[in-house]
């Protein structure tokens, strides 16, 4: 096993505001794509076996928002830029740049959809 998370899952109801969303924060695009009839956006990167991937699932029978897991994605040691972002894209920042010593920085964003999701950089 190369990583705890294999695959992660953002649920959303609106898969093109909240597409927009992470690509205007992140700075990347992501992907169209149909899991089993489901409308998703896939983040960029890897190849799947060596490293986690994950999207956007617009999936009728999850509800998105607060409560559910927390999916930290990787700000590429740009947080900083990640975070500034963040407003203008539509969601908030919910828990603002944090220290956690040896491993980097975290925050917390909630995104269009109501999720909240992390965000870390390495030092």
């Amino acid at each position: 096993m190369q990583h705890a998370i294999d695959w992660f899952e953002i649920s959303v109801s609106d898969l093109v505001r909240a597409q927009r969303f992470y690509e205007v924060t992140l700075g990347v695009t992501l992907t169209p794509s149909d899991y089993a009839r489901v409308p998703a956006a896939v983040f960029p990167g890897g190849d799947g076996k060596t490293s986690v991937r994950g999207g956007l699932i617009q999936d009728p029978k999850r509800k998105p928002g607060v409560g559910g897991s927390i999916v930290y994605l990787n700000a590429t040691g740009k947080l900083d830029a990640c975070l500034e972002r963040v407003a203008p894209a539509g969601g908030d920042v919910v828990v603002p740049k944090t220290d956690i010593g040896e491993p980097g920085f975290i925050a917390v964003l909630r995104d269009t959809e109501g999720n909240l999701v992390g965000l870390h950089s390495e030092r």
